[in-house]
């Protein structure tokens, strides 16, 4: 009983020390393309994620190395530490909901979803979204690190590549975002989603361990003996992937800040109704949200490069990733029809696929 309130409360500690960690490090002020509800002006960001997310894990390794608890103990408690991420995540949430004024008629579509927009913490010194996301990284990340240890520590001998190359990738994945955090700032998420349960109990729970799914399933087998050509393929699809979301996201970016900037050598051009200009050059001229295919791509990469293409476990990323971005880029659409009118009539008439070019 002692072992499992351990592992159910680790996340909170670990949680708990990325916020003191975020607060004190130092961290750039950043302008977001959000703006402040009240006052109207853009709101400003310290972001320090990076440094954050390289402090916690030096602090993993060194209480590993040193003896402090075993290389693999996140992979020991990872069912209690689970359930831990997800109570964590209810309690917050309805903290958040529950004293957020107004709502829907809905309680439980309020508390999934939520209410406040934007909230912000300790003064405006931390924003929830950003340190939610931090958070949600950083523990993914050492989950990943603790899996694979066991991984490791089970086969000695003859440990997996696919192992290696799996938290390898998602670690590019994790440090991608924390590099461009900034980028994140411009993206569906900060503008257009509330905090409720979706984002909370998300960052909580389901991204440090579900994102982890694919090595979850497969830490405990022994090396697959994959072919060099599967391993290959796998990485190929990973960084095609992630061209596709990096560069669509970061061409995005820099349109909204200056329109007329030339970004990778792809010059931007623009629909424009003499007020409000629509992206249609680029990535944004391959599909709507190519951005949505870079994702599923890199999911898919990972689910490859594992080695067992036969085990459902890995296969439920990249799953996920079609439920969750299918129905978002749905969502935008009827945001954007409604923002731009005509105007996104046009895009739609110009870019007529959704996500993947000539299939939807």
């Amino acid at each position: 009983m002692t072992d499992l309130l351990v592992g159910f409360f680790a996340p909170w500690a670990v949680f708990g020390g990325i916020l003191g960690l975020h607060l004190v490090l130092p961290a750039r002020r950043v302008t977001g393309y959000v703006r402040d509800e009240h006052s109207g002006e853009p709101m400003r960001y310290r972001l320090n994620g990076l440094p954050v997310f390289l402090v916690s894990v030096g602090i993993w390794v060194a209480a590993s190395y040193s003896g402090l608890m075993p290389w693999d103990w996140l992979w020991q408690h990872r069912w209690s530490g689970a359930a831990g991420g997800l109570t964590l995540g209810l309690l917050l949430t309805a903290g958040v909901v529950l004293t957020a004024p107004g709502g829907r008629d809905n309680l439980l579509a309020d508390l999934y979803l939520g209410r406040r927009i934007n909230p912000r913490m300790f003064g405006g010194r931390a924003d929830a979204k950003m340190f939610l996301y931090l958070a949600g990284a950083i523990l993914l990340e050492l989950n990943l690190l603790s899996f694979a240890a066991h991984h490791f520590l089970t086969y000695p001998t003859d440990p997996s590549p696919g192992v290696v190359l799996y938290v390898v990738l998602l670690s590019w994945f994790v440090c991608d975002y924390l590099v461009f955090e900034r980028v994140h700032l411009w993206t569906y998420d900060l503008f257009a989603e509330r905090l409720g349960f979706k984002l909370v109990g998300g960052c909580l729970c389901w991204y440090p361990y579900f994102y982890a799914v694919g090595l979850w399933a497969v830490a405990d087998l022994p090396n697959p003996q994959a072919p060099v050509w599967l391993t290959v393929l796998a990485a190929v699809v990973f960084f095609g992937g992630w061209t596709l979301a990096r560069g669509a996201n970061m061409q995005k970016f820099h349109f909204k800040r200056d329109p007329g900037r030339v970004f990778l050598g792809l010059v931007p051009k623009a629909l424009s109704d003499g007020e409000r200009n629509v992206l249609c050059s680029g990535f944004w001229g391959v599909s709507r949200h190519v951005n949505y295919l870079g994702e599923i791509l890199m999911a898919t990469g990972l689910a490859l490069v594992l080695g067992w293409p036969l085990v459902l476990g890995p296969w439920l990323y990249p799953l996920y990733y079609v439920a969750l971005l299918v129905p978002r880029e749905r969502d935008d659409d009827r945001r954007c029809a409604a923002k731009y009118g005509p105007l996104w009539e046009r895009y739609r008439e110009k870019v007529p696929w959704r996500i993947v070019p000539r299939v939807y």
